[in-house]
């Protein structure tokens, strides 16, 4: 391990000991979380049910057993649901000391980075996402490492560790393999501009080819970022597993996404609106300028259209990808509100887009996503009905990540 980063693994643990009695209390005995309504995250509704946990997994889900002997929490008129997934989120990115979006000539030592890390982590998994997938920085896999070993808390990461964005073919294919030696869990592509520069594409189909066949040699899934609906194509082409954005997107590229299983990680508007209402904390960073946050502007519309013609297009596997940055960690489910409240996507399709059709695209359906018998205890619930009222997904008053409560707040 390199200096550095050795550095920052030390100081992350010490930063963050204090939550480990939190994080030891796991459930000994069985428990019932019980509520008005439970949301099983593929579809479906039953009224008046118990979600059963023995260990860190769900052992039934509907009627509560007579047989049942265990603790019982009643969250009464609420509704239980999977813990929410985020396909696209930069958890380590935060805001400094000063209020300026952290970069690496700041000064801003590794003790200060692992609180701000950690901070971030808690305070998403506090908002009832319990699994997160970042494309990512080298910094994730301490970040990833510390919650898997139960020393902080936060929800689960898949982390790219870095991205690729060019090269000679052969080159590409090394990267790639060098990701995976490095502990990578998924390849992160860039084949189009920033919605800052305009998006448009970057990387040829033979490169395309090359870094996603390589990553599927390795074991690896592989994430596209593409604006512009020519990179879209190509990454499609490609093979490509998931393409990120698509702000510009036409109806052949969806129903072509569509055909071939392709997964949209769409963004609605939380991640402009945050770059917006933050702009001081990060203009003058990079192409944080006055044109990158016109084009900020000018994309919160076109986010919005892209999405309502995404959820109508046939077959097409749309996944809950925030793109969280620094000033908008805890707030991922805005996202959700602005797809059901502006884009027109019906509720219960936007929570099985964060829960069991987010899990099948990062392949770990069979674990998660569901509240089904066998998988893990990923629970959380929210006061009301967001059947009705879909603002309820902003009131989270109970989350569970493998069967430790981490908040119950009825």
């Amino acid at each position: 391990m390199r200096l550095p980063a050795m550095r920052f693994t030390l100081c992350f643990m010490a930063a963050t000991a204090a939550w480990s009695p939190i994080l030891r209390a796991q459930q000994a005995e069985a428990v019932a979380v019980t509520a008005r309504r439970v949301i099983d995250g593929a579809g479906r509704q039953l009224d008046n049910a118990a979600v059963v946990v023995e260990g860190n997994r769900i052992t039934s889900v509907g009627p509560l057993p007579a047989s049942f002997r265990g603790r019982r929490i009643d969250l009464g008129d609420a509704t239980i649901l999977p813990g929410l997934i985020d396909v696209h989120s930069h958890v380590v990115w935060h805001f400094n000391a000063t209020g300026r979006y952290h970069t690496s000539s700041d000064g801003e030592t590794p003790v200060q980075s692992a609180l701000a890390a950690a901070g971030n982590a808690y305070q998403t998994l506090l908002s009832g996402v319990t699994t997160l997938q970042s494309p990512g920085s080298p910094e994730d896999r301490d970040l990833r490492d510390a919650i898997a070993r139960g020393a902080v808390p936060g929800p689960r990461i898949l982390t790219s560790l870095g991205s690729i964005s060019g090269g000679e073919p052969e080159q590409i294919r090394q990267r790639v393999r060098d990701f995976k030696t490095r502990g990578a869990d998924l390849i992160k592509i860039f084949a189009s501009r920033s919605i800052r520069d305009g998006g448009g594409p970057t990387m040829t189909a033979e490169q395309l080819a090359a870094a996603c066949g390589e990553a599927h040699a390795q074991g690896l899934r592989a994430m596209v970022h593409a604006h512009a609906a020519e990179a879209m194509l190509l990454a499609v082409d490609a093979g490509c597993d998931q393409i990120e954005h698509g702000v510009f997107a036409t109806p052949e590229v969806l129903s072509r996404m569509a055909a071939r299983g392709t997964y949209l990680s769409p963004q609605c508007g939380l991640v402009f609106r945050n770059y917006l209402e933050n702009r001081a904390k990060y203009e003058g960073i990079g192409n944080y300028n006055a044109e990158g946050f016109a084009s900020m502007e000018r994309a919160l519309p076109l986010a919005v259209e892209a999405i309502r013609k995404a959820v109508a297009t046939p077959g097409l596997k749309v996944v809950l990808g925030t793109d969280a940055v620094a000033g908008a960690h805890g707030r991922n489910v805005d996202d959700l509100m602005c797809r059901v409240n502006e884009a027109g996507q019906k509720p219960m399709d936007a929570i099985t887009s964060a829960t069991s059709l987010a899990a099948e695209s990062m392949k770990l359906g069979s674990s998660i996503g569901t509240l089904r018998e066998g998988l893990l205890a990923d629970i959380i619930a929210v006061r009301g009905d967001p059947l009705a009222d879909f603002t309820a997904m902003r009131r989270v008053i109970f989350v569970m990540k493998e069967g430790r409560v981490y908040r119950n707040a009825p």
